[in-house]
Parts: C-alpha cells; structure tokens; sequence
C-alpha cells in the first residue's frame, strides 16, 4: 500500500473529471428556484455592502431561536476557524472519523486537537471523550462515514466547562431532522454548525450558519471581519430558510440515490458497502490502495471520487461516493466492477 497523500478535498479530484462522485453536494446543481433567485438580486447584492438582517432572522424561525443565537457563515468551515479563534480551547478534541477541517483550525489557533477515533461502525461513544477536553467537535450525520448519531448520544457529552460543537453540515439530508440539535436552547455551551452549500449545491457561494446560546454568538460575532457574508449568500439563505420546504426535493432524490446506489454496490466484488444518513456512500475495497482506485477511475474511466484514507480513523481502501442517480452511478458501478473483479 501506498502513503495515503495529502489531505485533498473532493474538489481537487472532481477537476476535469466528465463525472463527479468527489464533491458531496446534492446532484443536479442549485434547483431552479434558487437560479432565479440569485439572478435577481445580482443587481442590489453587487451594488450595496451585505445587510445580515432578514438572513438572520429566516434562520432563527426556521429553527426557534432568537436572532440574537445566529451567526451567518461564509461557509461551515468558516465556523470553525472563529471557534477556534474565539473560545482558545485547552484541551480540544476532535471525534473521528470526520470532516478534518475543525483539526486545521484549531491548529492554525494554535491549540491542536487530540483526535477521539471510533471503531468501526463509528458509534459515538460518550465515554471515549476524555473527561479534561474542553471542547469536543462531532459531526452528525458524519462526512465521510454517513453515521447519524442519536441526539441523546450527543447530549451525553455536553458537561460544565465543556463547549460540544456539532458539524450538522449534512442534516439537512436526513428525513425529519430528528437527532438535530439545532433547535436545542437548554445547553449553555452548545453550538450548532450548519451549512445550506450541500443541499443547494452551491459551494461556491459559501452558504452557511452557526447556532449557540446568545452570549457565545454574540462573542463569534463579534470576531468575525466586517461584511463577513456576501449578499448572493445572504439572499440563498434567507430564501432557503425562510421555505424549507424547498429544500425536500433535493433532499429525498439525495435518499433515494443514495440508497440505490449502495444496493448496486453490495454486488460488487471484495467491496464493503458500510449504510450512511447523507448523500454519499462510504466503501472500502479489502486489500486494495483506494488512492490507487481513485486516480485509475479517473483516468481510465473520466470519473472522480474521493479516497478516505486520509479521514482519521479510516484505512487504505476506504472510498467516498457521492450518489448521482441513473446512468452516472450505473457507469460508476460498472467501472468498479471492472476494476476489482
């Protein structure tokens, strides 16, 4: 086996590719309404500084906060960083296998996380958090395993002196939203991060939000840089927040992709198929070198996916696969059936 190389992000493989199962966003691009949308408030948001307000506000009644708990995001990740910027943890761990973005943050803060790796099949344990960490970062559903935690799993870790952070970047995928914390207002020191980017399909636009008790997100704010948000994604998330429902659509061909996709997958040879709550299915091909597997599809095939062994947690011939639906995954499929056969 070979090293598993550097860390890169789905969008590094998808480059060029004629088919993208790398980049972990809801297939088909931004849905029509929003296409409208953003052409008509091109005009205003180019000609006027960004205005949170209305944002703001869609997203405290989405999910029965006060204005006052939100603070918009350019992008999930920029969550993160202000965490780690603001709060200066101690003792911060990170539970893996996950997104490693909150591990750059807080080291480029200057207080480097000690990873918590899970066993397979990545249950959260509360009992593997140290009891000293001071802070704690999980996602829920997980990127890459697909893992959906229970809420009362999460709230089992949340402790005085203790900030839980929950990544709930792909939450919107999952039906009824029932182990979300987002709507949770009874914890001192939780915070909730969420991004519309997966769901709308726009990550280029940087769409995203946090949620915490009033002090704290009046204290993240406070860290952001002035006109933090763009206007365009301003307007996507008012729009978005203002009608969940728009997001269904979008949400339930993600399932049913989703789920297909992993049953064609379960005849494939010497391929592990391992269930998921998001868009993507995580597999792991015994024996083989899945960077290898990845760089072969591509070239030979023209079609991209993400290899996982650089998630903590997880081994060599771990991959990621977003799910397309139809004749994409179909030429997935057949690609690596002939290449593990």
């Amino acid at each position: 086996m070979t090293p598993p190389g550097p860390d890169l992000h789905g969008d590094h493989w998808a480059r060029g590719a004629r088919a993208d199962h790398a980049v972990n966003v809801a297939a088909g691009g931004p849905p029509d309404w929003l296409r409208r949308l953003l052409r008509q408030e091109l005009d205003g948001a180019i000609r006027a500084y960004p205005d949170e307000a209305e944002a703001t506000a869609a997203v405290a009644h989405r999910h029965g906060r006060s204005a006052d708990e939100v603070v918009l995001l350019n992008g999930a990740a920029h969550g993160f960083a202000l965490i780690a910027e603001t709060l200066a943890p101690r003792r911060p761990v990170v539970v893996h296998p996950q997104f490693t973005e909150p591990d750059r943050a807080l080291a480029a803060a200057g207080c480097a996380a000690a990873p918590v790796i899970l066993g397979e099949p990545w249950a959260l344990d509360p009992d593997a958090i140290p009891v000293d960490a001071d802070l704690v970062v999980v996602g829920n559903p997980t990127n890459p395993t697909g893992v959906l935690h229970p809420r009362a799993a999460i709230e089992a870790i949340i402790a005085p002196g203790r900030t839980v952070v929950v990544d709930e970047a792909f939450m919107d995928f999952v039906g009824g939203e029932a182990n979300s914390l987002a709507p949770a207002t009874d914890h001192d020191d939780l915070v909730v991060v969420r991004s519309l980017t997966k769901i709308l399909a726009v990550p280029g636009l940087r769409v995203g939000y946090l949620l915490a008790p009033s002090p704290l997100a009046a204290r993240l704010r406070d860290r952001r840089q002035a006109w933090a948000v763009n206007g365009l994604a301003l307007a996507a998330c008012a729009a978005a927040c203002h009608h969940p429902a728009r997001l269904a659509p979008a949400a339930l061909r993600a399932r049913a992709d989703r789920d297909a996709l992993a049953a064609s997958l379960a005849g494939v040879p010497s391929l592990r198929v391992h269930p998921g709550a998001a868009g993507f299915v995580l597999v792991e091909a015994a024996g083989r070198d899945g960077r290898a597997l990845a760089e072969t599809l591509r070239r030979g095939h023209g079609i991209a996916v993400r290899p996982a062994a650089t998630f903590p947690g997880l081994g060599a011939g771990h991959l990621r696969l977003t799910a397309r639906g139809g004749d994409a995954d179909a030429r997935l499929v057949s690609a690596l059936h002939a290449l593990l056969r």
